[in-house]
């Protein structure tokens, strides 16, 4: 029997949902610059590599301890794309309380809508080869 879908407006874990994706749960206590990187890259479309979103996030968290700032924003980005409710609260503060517990939540948020966030933002129809039987020579 096959999982269902993920329902618009809901999430899909609640922010202490660690043990569904011990993973990312790992990464966002550990090393959180790289699932803030990943999320931020699906976020952006792509515009903001994964390695600049994490140095932002890395930076501002060893240098000012307010990541926070930097992710309640991506969080609210989500919640946006997937209508989803500010649970438990406000994005400012449940990034600013729960910073590892929110990262995780993001992350594991967009697996289970089925975008892998650690394979960044994909174009639909996938990478595009180059035109076949195109060659260049001097004239």
């Amino acid at each position: 029997m096959a999982a269902a879908p993920p329902q618009h407006g809901q999430w899909t874990t609640g922010l202490c949902g660690c043990f569904e994706d011990f993973t990312s749960c790992c990464c966002s206590c550990c090393c959180p610059c790289v699932p803030v990187g990943e999320v931020v890259n699906v976020l952006e479309n792509g515009q903001t590599s994964c390695c600049e979103g994490g140095l932002i996030f890395c930076v501002l968290q060893s240098l000012t301890g307010l990541g926070c700032l930097y992710t309640c924003g991506y969080r609210k980005k989500l919640r946006m794309r997937f209508g989803l409710p500010a649970n438990p609260c406000n994005d400012v503060l449940t990034d600013c309380c729960c910073l590892c517990c929110s990262i995780a939540q993001t992350h594991r948020e967009l697996k289970n809508r089925n975008i892998d966030p650690s394979q960044g933002f994909i174009v639909a129809g996938g990478p595009t080869a180059p035109p076949t039987g195109q060659f260049m020579h001097k004239a």
